[in-house]
């Protein structure tokens, strides 16, 4: 619990069945701004996928997965995705979508070793996870920053109705965004950690995309860690609200463009994983068998606490917390689900 924070006078502006009715007023609501903002469709996406597969995101690379074996098909070991990075580039192959077309799915996960469990981070998952084909003229900065910004009018499009439906909800989005790397992030706040540096650039400027996260900096630190098989570390970021009601920084989706083979070979040497490159996803990318990409994914849960003025995940999701926060949280009039 000491990493709860209670906003001084909170009061929910939904009850809990309204809250119900929003957060399915959203999920409606979203894919579709995000499908027409993109070219997206949607799929059925796993819930786990075979442990020697390669697919799995492996995150920081300190995470345990979830694993179980299937008796019934001869004992095989799998595990219960951490995202759908890896399988979603397999699948625009395999279900022929061509340049320009992507997909989205519903993506649900469990992070069992989420190191702090807060009003922003849960063990349970939920979002829209998409990828689309694009092509190798298409990997440049000016192209993740046009993405950047149809998602973004994706989300505030989806806010206008929401308020419309709601009118006692008062978000508010910055439409226009702020573009950084995490270098020049860094440069300007030597003395902060990371997720100061966050909060002190999304303060000022309200909608930001944090770019080039998972290189080393200068200083001999990584702004924040990512899985070297999926982001091209030079041509990712993440998208990050300011959050009034909290005081912070507010995630609300990790995306990048894709690695292609070079930056594949040099980021599993960087990271000392080069052995990766003998599992099937890895062989068929080295071997340019799998598109371009561009991808990410978009917190539901997160969404739909920004957009509702939720002081806690638990919320919009039904989740486990210890005693002493549920208490806390009870106390104080946030409704854990």
């Amino acid at each position: 619990m000491q990493h709860l924070t209670i906003p001084a006078g909170y009061v929910p502006k939904l009850s809990v069945y309204e809250t119900q009715k929003a957060i399915e007023f959203i999920k409606q609501s979203f894919p579709k701004n995000l499908g027409a903002a993109l070219n997206l469709k949607r799929v059925s996406a796993p819930l786990f996928v075979r442990t020697d597969s390669g697919l799995n995101d492996n995150l920081n690379g300190v995470e345990r997965a979830v694993s179980f074996e299937i008796p019934a098909a001869g004992g095989v070991e799998c595990q219960v995705v951490q995202s759908l990075a890896k399988w979603k580039r397999l699948a625009l192959k395999q279900y022929d979508f061509r340049l320009g077309k992507g997909l989205y799915a519903d993506m649900n996960a469990i992070r069992r070793d989420e190191e702090v469990l807060d009003n922003l981070h849960s063990v349970y998952v939920d979002q829209w996870d998409w990828e689309k084909v694009i092509s190798e003229d298409d990997r440049n900065v000016d192209f993740l920053k046009d993405t950047v910004k149809r998602i973004v009018n994706a989300v505030c499009n989806t806010c206008d109705e929401l308020k419309w439906e709601f009118p006692q909800l008062t978000a508010e989005i910055n439409r226009d965004v702020t573009f950084i790397t995490t270098q020049e992030l860094e440069d300007m706040y030597p003395g902060l950690s990371p997720s100061q540096r966050e909060d002190e650039f999304a303060r000022a400027h309200g909608t930001v995309f944090i770019m080039q996260i998972g290189k080393t900096l200068r200083s001999g630190i990584k702004h924040d860690g990512r899985a070297p098989d999926y982001d091209d570390w030079e041509l990712n970021g993440d998208i990050i609200l300011w959050n009034e009601l909290l005081g912070r920084a507010f995630e609300i989706s990790s995306m990048g463009i894709r690695v292609n083979a070079e930056s594949l070979r040099k980021q599993l040497a960087e990271a000392g994983c080069e052995e990766r490159a003998q599992l099937p996803f890895h062989k068929a990318l080295l071997n340019g068998d799998l598109p371009q990409t561009i991808g990410g994914g978009i917190g539901q849960s997160r969404l739909c606490m920004f957009l509702m003025g939720c002081a806690h995940i638990g919320e919009v999701q039904s989740g486990i917390w210890d005693e002493d926060t549920i208490a806390e949280c009870r106390r104080n009039g946030i409704n854990l689900l």
